[in-house]
């Protein structure tokens, strides 16, 4: 619902956007894009994905028509060579990247291309991708992560909107300090004894080891530009580096 909605968490993002200089293109990787193997999205105008049930019809009615960059989604292929990635023609772009960029981006003129998250790969193959595709960013490509660092739905707690529970505030806390003083190191956060709660399945978890990657590869740290929580076990907080 926040690509609907403003609060304090869709204000960070369009500021957030308003501040980095203009991106050539922005590539995203997504927690609603999980499959086995890693591919980008090679298609010149990829649709707008509604991969959710059970929510208003507005947010199905919103559209994010910006243009993909087949030719991005080749130096990316080429890039991180000798690890395959694919060249998909058939996803476009998720909720998970459009629920953003409609704040960070609402123009949509920006080409934007997604990476998939290969659910078969160890957190230690997602750091080193992320830190393979740091080139890009010298090349003018904003790298977007979207997905949560506490991230359980079965113990969500409608009645608390702005709340975090006392274990996802400690995973929440540990993660923010590794990733401001060693990025690089942000798989041992699997290792957390509240891990098992904050990210029972790990897709809205992977996101981050990419943005983590790219920020040790580049000998710098990630810091935090909105905090929060939501019904006692969603992590808001995002991070920029």
């Amino acid at each position: 619902m926040n690509a609907l909605e403003q609060n304090r968490f869709t204000e960070a993002w369009a500021a957030f956007g308003a501040e980095v200089p203009r991106p050539r293109a922005i590539l995203v990787v997504s927690a609603h894009w999980y499959e086995r193997g890693s591919a980008v999205t090679a298609m010149a105008l990829p649709r707008t994905i509604h991969d959710f049930y059970g929510f208003p019809r507005p947010l199905f009615e919103v559209r994010y028509p910006a243009p993909g960059d087949p030719a991005l989604a080749e130096e990316i292929a080429e890039l991180v060579k000798p690890t395959r990635v694919g060249l998909d023609g058939g996803w476009g772009i998720d909720h998970g990247a459009w629920s953003v960029l409609v704040h960070a981006f609402p123009a949509a003129d920006v080409p934007v291309v997604q990476l998939s998250i290969d659910s078969s790969r160890d957190f230690d193959y997602h750091v080193e991708l992320g830190g393979r595709l740091a080139a890009l960013r010298e090349r003018g490509v904003l790298i977007l992560g979207s997905g949560n660092v506490v991230h359980n739905l079965g113990a969500i707690d409608w009645s608390s909107p702005d709340a975090g529970f006392d274990w996802a505030q400690r995973f929440d806390d540990r993660a923010r300090q590794l990733l401001s003083e060693r990025p690089g190191d942000a798989a041992e956060l699997r290792t957390h004894p509240d891990y098992e709660l904050a990210a029972p399945t790990a897709e809205h978890f992977i996101p981050m080891l990419y943005i983590a990657g790219l920020a040790a590869a580049g000998g710098g740290s990630l810091r935090s530009f909105a905090e929060g929580y939501a019904f006692g076990s969603l992590s808001m907080t995002c991070y920029q580096g």
